[in-house]
């Protein structure tokens, strides 16, 4: 007996827009009839697949209803299923408990349902694709005044992104087992790199073996107060890791990073070219202020030009527009992750990110949203992202003034959604600001005092989910705003 055909939508005049929809009720036919005939099968088709994605809408509902007949643990056959279906017109039309017997006899292997389940997957996504096509040219031809062209290109950017991912993000569950199995591969690529480093190098030795690096999908917060040198380590860590980047090609025509990585930079309060002038300073080793001033002889002019050659070198993209809502700067991420790669993301600063139009009035609320995304973001695109934080003024007030997680300003969002929290401390700040009169005894102790911390960082880890808390010193550079690693003691490091 042939199987009574389903409803053909595209055969209605009115409808030109579902007569070029692509689909195959056939398949959708063998999919299902191999789900009722065997429903062991239902296990092997991946959480990906889901109801709205069977063009026919009676199939829509039968999946749905012999989905729900599985996960309960009770038998999904068409007897079973019919009592469902009394009342429903194109159940009948198609011939009722007829047209259920009729799939399980013509039913396909249950082994050859993954194949069928893709197939009526990737025609969704085509029929996906038709649809955003058509918004995206109906809202260009409207010509919202809300909206600008830059901010509707982002927003297709968006929905073919999440589009792209669908079924990719969420995994289910996974047997201990596999997950060894990834915890294992990480141990053995850890092992294989210098130094012993699960994540990114950061390329200051001593913070890189206190944390191992920086590892995907951790949010790192980096905080401190003003003049301390947020955005000069932020720098400093954003170059060293691009300018080691290396990679080797995969069989799929794809490239895994096996050094170094590819950055984004997200600048919300300094623009592009005063970003490169630090860098410029830092790689040369020219100051920053004789460079702005252009106090700088031939030899020195030598330098910069070689730095900025191997600056440009580097995967190193800044973004440095101003008020950056979480949406466009997650949309960014996004384009540059699937058009370049991209390994690190940077953002200077948290308070400057905007939740965009309609978001709480409530400011700790909004920072909450803020990073809430970001940290979705670092587990969404598998990459570590370094978000610097300013810290509230009640650290001025203190005799102690190294900072502490109750110094983040809005600090119960911060604290609880980041999976590293560091601080920057220098002491020679805050004394060169105590310096008594000269040629007192007083100015003599402050000299002492200040020769043994000039040149002196501290980085203090104040939370880490996979490791100790505790204190880092580095080398500072003011001239250059450069961090670096302190002289290294040969008997500590077994230096040979």
């Amino acid at each position: 007996m042939a199987i009574v055909p389903a409803l053909d939508l595209r055969a209605v005049p009115d409808a030109p827009a579902i007569a070029q929809a692509p689909s195959n009720i056939e398949a959708e036919q063998a999919l299902l009839g191999a789900l009722l005939y065997d429903n062991a099968a239902f296990e092997r088709l991946g959480d990906h697949l889901q109801s709205q994605h069977f063009f026919e809408p009676f199939h829509q509902r039968l999946f749905t209803s012999i989905e729900a007949h599985i996960r309960r643990g009770q038998l999904a056959e068409p007897i079973l299923l019919a009592e469902q279906f009394t009342r429903d017109p194109a159940f009948e039309e198609l011939g009722g408990v007829r047209y259920l017997a009729d799939l399980v006899d013509r039913a396909p292997p249950a082994a050859n349902a993954p194949d069928y389940a893709r197939a009526v997957y990737d025609l969704a996504l085509r029929r996906d694709l038709i649809r955003i096509g058509g918004e995206i040219s109906t809202t260009a031809q409207a010509g919202d005044a809300d909206l600008s062209a830059t901010d509707q290109i982002e927003q297709a950017e968006q929905q073919l992104y999440q589009l792209a991912e669908t079924g990719g993000v969420s995994q289910g569950f996974v047997t201990f087992s596999d997950a060894l199995q990834g915890a294992l591969a990480m141990a053995a690529e850890a092992h294989s790199r210098d130094g012993g480093l699960a994540g990114l190098s950061t390329g200051l030795i001593d913070l890189d073996q206190k944390v191992g690096g920086l590892h995907p999908s951790d949010l790192v917060i980096l905080a401190a107060r003003p003049s301390m040198g947020k955005t000069s380590l932020a720098c400093n860590i954003a170059f060293d890791v691009a300018r080691n980047y290396a990679w080797e090609p995969q069989p799929d025509g794809s490239k895994k990073t096996v050094r170094g990585g590819v950055v984004a930079f997200f600048s919300l309060e300094m623009s592009s070219e005063q970003l490169a002038m630090r860098l410029l300073a830092e790689v040369s080793g020219v100051s920053g202020d004789r460079l702005r001033k252009g106090e700088i002889d031939a030899m020195e002019f030598g330098r910069i030009r070689d730095a900025a050659l191997e600056i440009q070198e580097a995967p190193l993209y800044i973004d440095a527009t101003g008020g950056l809502s979480l949406a466009k700067l997650t949309a960014r991420a996004r384009r540059l992750k699937r058009m370049v790669g991209l390994d690190l993301i940077m953002v200077d600063y948290l308070q400057l990110v905007t939740t965009g139009s309609g978001g709480p009035d409530n400011r700790v609320q909004e920072v909450s949203m803020i990073t809430q995304g970001l940290k979705a973001l670092a587990k969404d695109l598998n990459v570590p992202v370094i978000a610097l934080s300013q810290l509230s003024r009640q650290v001025e007030n203190r005799e102690d003034k190294k900072p502490q997680l109750s110094d983040l300003r809005e600090s119960g969002s911060i604290e609880q959604d980041a999976d590293m929290v560091m601080f920057i401390y220098r002491e020679s700040y805050y004394l060169s600001r105590l310096e008594p009169r000269e040629g007192t005894e007083e100015h003599f102790k402050w000299q002492e005092q200040m020769d043994q911390v000039k040149g002196l960082a501290e980085i203090i880890i104040g939370k880490q989910r996979h490791g100790p808390i505790g204190t880092v010193k580095l080398a500072f550079n003011e001239d250059i705003t450069k961090f670096g690693n302190l002289a290294r003691d040969a008997a500590r490091y077994d230096v040979r």
